[in-house]
């Protein structure tokens, strides 16, 4: 795989942009507000003048975008299935619908161009340090083909079809959802209760009840550190589109039902905060 293109140089495609730099493949960047692709110059990338560009000299081309409709929007309005050579492949590392990823798939296929939709978790530590867990849906032949480029962001798994990654990233981020929730109620029952929630916290950290959450959520926590990392609007559009896969095959997530009623009330109360800011919702219930 020569030459890569990205669009969408956010919190996250920054990072990822210097990984693949730093592995030495060479990368055309565009962004929608220039500025936030420009740093990206010094660190080697070229900026293009559209997204259309990019694509036309890309034998792979990532995209990380906020949403399925600005993935379409990107893909099928700017000029990017057009541009884009049959035999090249599509990386959709957004978080979109399982059905929407499907579409933009069957439609870049009748082009000739292969697409995987390979959505990421690690956030923006992962992709700080090259090392997001990044879950796949396509073909094998192209997951091959874009392996190398996937090793320099993380560790890859081709979890099915098109579409199977997003199914497994949704899996993820009710797993994440919940795991969160959990972490804020223990972390307010421990300090509502008279312990050092930073000593519970480290006690936990070697049991059965340990995880990356309580680890790097738990200690924002404890900080009060709500800074946006992982956006609480992000959390909810994912967990919508969870409930959507899950009734088109009729499963009932009950505990990601209650989380996302949760993060929906910390969005009101204390906008876009970092997703360990459910720690305020729990926080404020116990105060009742």
């Amino acid at each position: 795989m020569d030459r890569v293109g990205l669009i969408g140089t956010g919190l996250m495609g920054v990072p990822m942009a210097r990984c693949i730099l730093a592995a030495g493949f060479p990368l055309t960047v565009w962004n929608r507000t220039p500025a936030k692709a420009q740093a990206l110059e010094g660190d080697g990338a070229r900026l293009a003048a559209s997204a259309a560009e990019v694509a036309a000299e890309a034998d792979l081309l990532v995209t990380m975008l906020a949403d399925g409709p600005t993935v379409g929007d990107v893909l099928f309005a700017q000029g990017v299935a057009d541009a884009l050579r049959a035999g090249g492949v599509v990386a959709d590392m957004s978080s979109i619908g399982v059905g929407e990823a499907r579409e933009h798939a069957a439609r870049l296929t009748e082009r000739g161009v292969a697409h995987l939709d390979a959505p990421v978790s690690g956030g923006t530590v992962g992709a700080e340090v090259c090392s997001l867990a990044i879950m796949v849906g396509g073909e094998p032949e192209a997951f091959e083909r874009v392996r190398p480029v996937f090793e320099a962001l993380g560790r890859a798994v081709l979890v099915g079809p098109a579409g199977a990654g997003q199914i497994a990233k949704l899996a993820n981020q009710a797993i994440v959802a919940n795991t969160i929730g959990a972490v804020a109620e223990a972390l307010v029952l421990a300090e509502r209760a008279g312990a050092d929630p930073a000593r519970v916290r480290e006690a936990l950290a070697g049991g059965f009840a340990g995880s990356r959450i309580l680890e790097v959520h738990g200690e924002r926590m404890i900080a009060r550190d709500f800074a946006a990392r992982g956006k609480v609007s992000t959390h909810i559009k994912d967990l919508k589109n969870a409930f959507d896969a899950a009734h088109e095959v009729g499963v009932e997530l009950p505990y990601a039902s209650v989380s996302q009623a949760l993060f929906e009330a910390v969005l009101q109360s204390a906008g876009d905060v970092d997703h360990a800011g459910l720690w305020l919702e729990i926080d404020r219930r116990a105060g009742q």
